[in-house]
């Protein structure tokens, strides 16, 4: 049995982690404040390289003269429900800077991320790493804001029933017939 082959880009499945890191002491500051930020990336190489590039913007930490304390991976708690998620970001566009609310639907914050990249990347031909992740909040219902949340949340939402052709007998099957085929098992 062949698998079927699915394109990576359509995989870009990110993963949140929790990194606290600070300068490295000095005599003159023998004991530098700690810092702690939820990050996403793919890898932990990539959480830890852009926790340096936040300390670098923040107060002048590099790699170089800084250590980490610790690298966690967060998990979600029901990652069986969907849930919606507001995610505030900021991303650097060909012109400027521009700041943006995003709503989404998952069962995850990974899976909500990976979408608003993606979009991200269609809507905005925004690159991955001119996107700031600013806040990630699970809303409830009240909380949404855009027309394609809220329509989500009608307690009578209905989908319609796909319902299979039947499988026509070998000897009766042709490529053109003259009638419209039933949709409906019989």
């Amino acid at each position: 049995m062949v698998k079927a082959i699915v394109d990576p880009s359509l995989q870009a499945k990110m993963h949140q982690y929790q990194i606290v890191g600070r300068a490295a002491p000095t005599p003159k500051n023998p004991v530098p404040k700690i810092y702690r930020m939820r990050l996403f990336a793919k890898n932990t190489v990539l959480a830890k390289s852009r926790f340096w590039y936040f300390m670098k913007k923040l107060n002048k930490a590099k790699k170089s003269g800084g250590e980490l304390l610790a690298v966690n991976e967060l998990f979600d708690k029901g990652p069986t429900k969907v849930k919606n998620y507001g995610i505030w970001l900021r991303y650097e566009s060909r012109t400027n800077t521009h700041n943006m609310y995003k709503e989404f639907r998952d069962v995850t914050i990974n899976g909500a991320v990976s979408q608003m990249y993606s979009e991200m990347a269609g809507r905005h031909r925004a690159h991955p790493n001119t996107i700031q992740i600013i806040n990630t909040a699970t809303l409830q219902a009240s909380e949404c804001k855009r027309e394609h949340m809220t329509e989500m949340h009608d307690s009578k939402l209905k989908y319609p029933v796909i319902r299979k052709m039947p499988l026509v007998s070998k000897k009766l099957r042709t490529t053109f017939t003259a009638k419209r085929p039933t949709t409906f098992a019989r």
